[in-house]
């Protein structure tokens, strides 16, 4: 993960007010969630569409176009819980800043979650940010792309615990995290395992398949 923000185009600029009520109306599941839409959420902002239109790059089936929206928290922080109702209700990939005033001032921090297009709806990713960070921090231009789905794949790949291979798709990308979640969970009971096990022909077998496991978890990242 890279702490970064993102000097967005002036040309994209959307800049429209959004009522909270067309999102937690539509997609918040109960009433506590939509207590909860309100009591941490302040102002919804679509900032910035970046489309073919307004970067002048080719969208796909995959990433038509890229929403960035801007939340004004209440208070310390917006929830997961939240920003996963905002996003079931944009049909497009979304980048989210959320802001908040602490102590120190204005901070701000970048989020979002891999949200591919298409039918039916494939799995999103857990949200990952940016750490916090001063609202007058510089700002990055945005990463060369010739795609809209390069470009997505390039913006959301800093907040990410691993780092894109090259040509990689956001969806390739997600599906490996996937996959090293899962080995480090097997290699993490192959641990407990090898702890626990007293007869030692069965401790040479753990520890050649934890060696193996290893290896292969060191390959997906």
């Amino acid at each position: 993960m890279t702490d970064i923000l993102y000097h967005w185009p002036a040309g994209a600029r959307f800049g429209a007010r959004v009522p909270k009520e067309r999102f937690y109306e539509r997609t918040a599941s109960t009433a506590a969630m939509r207590e909860k839409f309100v009591a941490e959420v302040y102002r919804i902002s679509w900032a910035y569409k970046l489309a073919t239109e307004t970067i002048n790059l080719p969208g796909s089936p995959e990433v038509p176009e890229i929403e960035v929206l801007q939340l004004d928290a209440k208070a310390n922080d917006i929830s997961a819980q939240v920003l996963a109702v905002i996003d079931k209700a944009i049909p497009n990939p979304v980048i989210f800043e959320i802001c908040r005033d602490d102590a120190q001032g204005a901070a701000v921090r970048m989020t979002a979650a891999h949200k591919p297009v298409g039918f039916p709806a494939p799995k999103q990713s857990p949200y990952f940010s940016t750490g916090w960070m001063r609202g007058d921090s510089p700002r990055t231009p945005l990463p060369t792309a010739i795609t809209m789905t390069g470009l997505y794949s390039a913006l959301i790949g800093p907040l990410t615990p691993l780092a894109p291979r090259l040509g990689e798709s956001p969806t390739v990308l997600t599906e490996r995290l996937d996959a090293v979640g899962r080995i480090e969970r097997e290699v993490s009971a192959l641990e407990r395992k090898l702890r626990s096990e007293l007869q030692l022909n069965r401790k040479v077998d753990l520890r050649r398949e934890l060696k193996a496991k290893q290896a292969e978890l060191d390959q997906t990242r």
